[in-house]
């Protein structure tokens, strides 16, 4: 198998949206095999087609251990059903060397996509576990949407993005996530008063 390029932020291709996948072809399957082993090369948890410049609605996720054998999971067109809850986690991603951020993210998201081969399934995530927030990550790339657009704090993200040389924010790309933001305070002060 190959190991693809992958792109870095500032490419264009990270910012359009990928088109559904209308079937499986032997292509689309070696492409998924190329990005589970690109995936690995880089030490990634997962990694989605515009990535690698293929701006098709494809994901991979592994989220096993460093003592567990591989077990990729495959997501051709998917689309999350239901999400609820909130967290706050420290994210990054391989287009982004070396930069993490604090973003919001639902805690508990379900899934539905197709495998590899075809096959419908449904994926629940929960109490945010790192396949709930891989998911929504992944996800997000296929919308033209980056980790670093949900960023909690706008000042920390600027900085870390300058420290690894990388292209500034675009303030028209940042969302505003007030409900989440609120949920991820009371989550907080709950968990502050649980400490005392």
């Amino acid at each position: 198998m190959a190991i693809l390029k992958i792109l870095k932020y500032g490419d264009p291709v990270l910012r359009q949206k990928a088109k559904e996948v209308s079937k499986i072809s032997k292509k689309i399957k070696t492409l998924i095999e190329n990005m589970i082993d690109t995936m690995y090369a880089n030490n990634g948890v997962g990694l989605a087609a515009p990535q690698v410049g293929e701006s098709l609605r494809i994901f991979v996720i592994d989220v096993s251990k460093d003592n567990e054998p591989y077990n990729p999971v495959v997501f051709v067109n998917p689309k999350i059903i239901k999400k609820d809850g909130a967290i706050c986690v420290k994210e990054g991603c391989l287009s982004f060397p070396e930069a993490f951020v604090n973003v919001r993210r639902y805690s508990d998201v379900k899934v539905k996509a197709l495998d590899i081969n075809g096959r419908p399934f449904v994926l629940d995530a929960k109490n945010g576990e790192l396949m709930a927030y891989a998911i929504q990550h992944e996800n997000d790339h296929l919308d033209g949407v980056l980790f670093i657009d949900h960023s909690r704090n706008i000042f920390e993200a600027t900085e870390v993005l300058k420290a690894n040389n990388l292209p500034q924010l675009e303030d028209d790309k940042l969302l505003n996530e007030a409900d989440l933001e609120e949920l991820i305070l009371q989550k907080e002060a709950a968990d502050k008063d649980k400490e005392r």
